[in-house]
């Protein structure tokens, strides 16, 4: 028997929230020489591979655990799909109307039919919803564990999928930017979109990854004895191309109240988990911008989008589900012993759970002269509008950074100004991809004109009479003339307001969690940019990832721990860009050593594989060669790994991706 570990659950009651210590045991497999973690099934938590009496108890041990987190997620007001009052959560399988049925071929698939041939739902809603019944392919038109676009309509794509030998059919249009998944990466029971990340589970659509927010179409199924494929849609899923999961409204006799501190992507998706959760209570979410959760990474490629435009959810939507949003407000002070959130109007919250997720601000170097007028960060929306109104086509653009901010306002705006000049302190930016992408990209901006000053940082900027900036001198003493300087200079963590909290802060002022997003504080947990959190990519050291699809996962993980429901870390941190048209992909996380080019680097068509000092493949990037970093990052969240020998057997270093629909026990991982 190997030791044993403790995992901390909080359990809520009635009276009281407790910390229930449960000894879960990790098991060594006999049959594949590895050990497995205990898996989340439908209903309850199980071990793999029971042995002995000792075990059985751990088994016993994790039902018991799983009863009572339900009797706590009935104290919280969140009820099952079974309960009438107030609305119940009515997900999955059960939103999709999946009945499980074999033909002739054996092959089973979502969709059943009565003796006269109609279609029969076991759900109480409104068959008129749905379309009529359109065939849409044959069963041999797939290979297990394959996936086909076929029309369902003239203007709807769907997508099905032929897995385990049964038939599944959703959207074929990732609900974030409209990716064509049938072009992404097919997992064991999810596709991933090839553009961003975003993950979707083939039975209900249901979204799983982001940086998304809403889930795909999911199709009722019907095989025919002869193999013909028959699908029927929801009308009004069809219509949008999107779906919103079910989600409860506010119920005053409920007392429970969560405050969320944090109106970013992180306190977006959290905020609706809950309620998608089933979580009735009272919910406040602290946004310090006086606007809504919006979509932020825009700001640096688009200056001039309405704010509108770019808010994630509007007034009503908030205003539907009984979630307070307090607008320009922020946290000014936590006592985790009151349970009180204190806020810079004057007013307190109290609260049962607290999410904080407030995010980074901008860092501005403590230069002479870095306070004068047109010297900006990029962090707001207000932010974006000053810079856009300062600009003309006249204007001498200087961008500070040689990291995504600065680069990505070089390449937008270089074709609405005058000159752009980008200063860093590297040989070559992007220096977190190595030198040859990085070599790349420096010759690239050259090409479209920038100026590109490497091995240069600033030492004093220099004013007009008006107080505007007009000139900066870099450390070897040349001086440029500019009229707007914009500094991607780096950020700082937003937790100042958290000192005497008792609520652990690291000196670099992030914020350590356990693999549920939880502080040293029962009730109080952390996600998004401040969160120094475990990371499955780097087997689960911790690290703080700024960006906006682990932030919105942290928002829904930390929702779930706190509606009862125990789920670890497991997303694998994607990033993406894009300057002069070149999409840039990047999944994993850690220092590399050496590394492995696949592809035609001056035509950016390649793939570049990072490697430890093992061997192992730590991330990938990749430019013009989807869907190939979403195949590694749907690998890696399936617990399994890629090394070097993976790339180098054979001429086809794509070779490894066969391994995404091998069944494996996922690799156990302690925090």
């Amino acid at each position: 028997m190997n030791s044993l570990t403790r995992r901390c659950v909080s359990i809520i009651s009635s009276q009281q929230r407790k910390l229930l210590i449960i000894n879960t045991s990790q098991i060594k497999s006999e049959t594949y020489g590895q050990r497995h973690w205990w898996s989340k099934g439908s209903n309850n938590h199980h071990f793999h591979h029971l042995r002995s009496a000792q075990e059985r108890r751990f088994h016993s041990t994790i039902n018991q655990t799983q009863r009572q987190q339900q009797d706590a997620r009935t104290n919280l007001g969140i009820l099952n799909s079974s309960t009438s009052s107030p609305v119940a959560v009515n997900m999955g399988s059960a939103n999709c109307k999946e009945y499980s049925t074999t033909n002739s071929k054996g092959v089973e698939s979502s969709g059943a039919k009565q003796q006269d041939g109609t279609y029969q739902s076991t759900s109480d809603s409104d068959m008129s919803e749905y379309t009529n019944a359109v065939e849409v392919c044959n069963i041999d038109d797939l290979q297990e564990n394959e996936m086909k676009k076929f029309n369902f309509d003239e203007n709807t794509q769907v997508l099905v999928i032929k897995q385990e030998g049964q038939i599944t059919a959703i959207g074929n249009k990732c609900t974030h930017y409209g990716a064509p998944l049938h072009t992404g990466a097919l997992g064991l029971g999810r596709v991933r979109c090839p553009w961003h990340g975003a993950c979707f589970n083939t039975r209900t659509g249901d979204i799983e990854d982001f940086p998304g927010l809403d889930s795909l179409p999911c199709f009722m199924v019907r095989v025919e004895n002869d193999g013909k494929v028959k699908l029927r849609a929801k009308r009004s899923d069809l219509e949008k191309n999107k779906r919103l999961k079910n989600m409860v409204k506010r119920d005053k006799n409920n007392k429970h109240s969560i405050v969320v501190i944090g109106g970013g992507p992180a306190a977006a998706v959290c905020v609706e988990t809950l309620r998608q959760e089933g979580f009735s209570g009272r919910i406040v979410m602290l946004c310090r911008e006086p606007c809504l959760p919006y979509d932020r990474i825009k700001l640096s490629k688009v200056l001039d989008l309405p704010i509108a435009k770019l808010e994630y959810r509007d007034s009503d939507f908030y205003a539907e589900y009984g979630i307070e949003t307090m607008l320009g407000v922020e946290a000014t002070k936590v006592d985790t012993t009151a349970k009180r959130v204190h806020c810079s109007n004057g007013t307190e919250y109290k609260y049962d759970q607290l999410f904080i997720a407030t995010g980074l601000n901008a860092r501005r170097p403590n230069l002479p002269g870095v306070d004068l007028k047109n010297v900006f960060t990029v962090r707001t929306h207000e932010d974006a509008k000053a810079i856009s109104a300062a600009l003309t086509p006249e204007t001498n653009l200087v961008c500070v950074g040689g990291s995504f901010i600065a680069m990505e306002m070089a390449a937008a705006l270089v074709s609405k100004v005058k000159t752009v000049t980008l200063i860093f302190s590297g040989d070559y930016p992007f220096a977190l991809f190595g030198e040859a992408v990085g070599q790349l990209f420096f010759n690239l901006y050259r090409e479209k004109g920038i100026i590109m000053k490497n091995h240069s940082q600033l030492t004093e900027l220099y004013g007009n009479s008006e107080g505007a900036v007009n000139e900066v001198e870099l450390t070897n003493g040349s001086k440029l003339s500019c009229d707007v300087v914009v500094l991607g200079t780096g950020s700082t963590f937003t937790t100042n307001f958290l000192e005497q909290s008792g609520i652990h802060v690291n000196r670099d002022g992030s914020i350590n969690t356990d693999m549920h997003l939880m502080t040293n504080i029962v009730d109080v947990y952390a996600g998004g940019d401040i969160a120094n959190a475990p990371i499955l990519a780097a087997a689960n050291q911790r690290g703080c990832v700024g960006h906006i699809q682990l932030a919105k996962y942290h928002g829904r993980v930390a929702a779930l721990n706190m509606t009862g429901t125990i789920e670890d870390l497991r997303a694998v941190p994607f990033f993406f860009s894009m300057v002069f048209g070149k999409g840039i992909r990047y999944a994993g996380y850690g220092m590399f050593s050496d590394v492995l080019i696949k592809g035609d680097l001056e035509a950016f068509k390649f793939v570049v594989y990072y490697l430890d000092d093992h061997g192992n493949v730590i991330s990938v990037l990749s430019i013009g060669h989807d869907p190939v970093v979403a195949q590694f990052a749907e690998l890696i969240s399936q617990g399994k790994r890629l090394h070097r020998s993976h790339i180098e057997n054979g001429d086809n270093h794509l070779e490894w991706t066969r391994m995404l629909q091998e069944k494996k026990a996922r690799v156990p991982c302690d925090c």
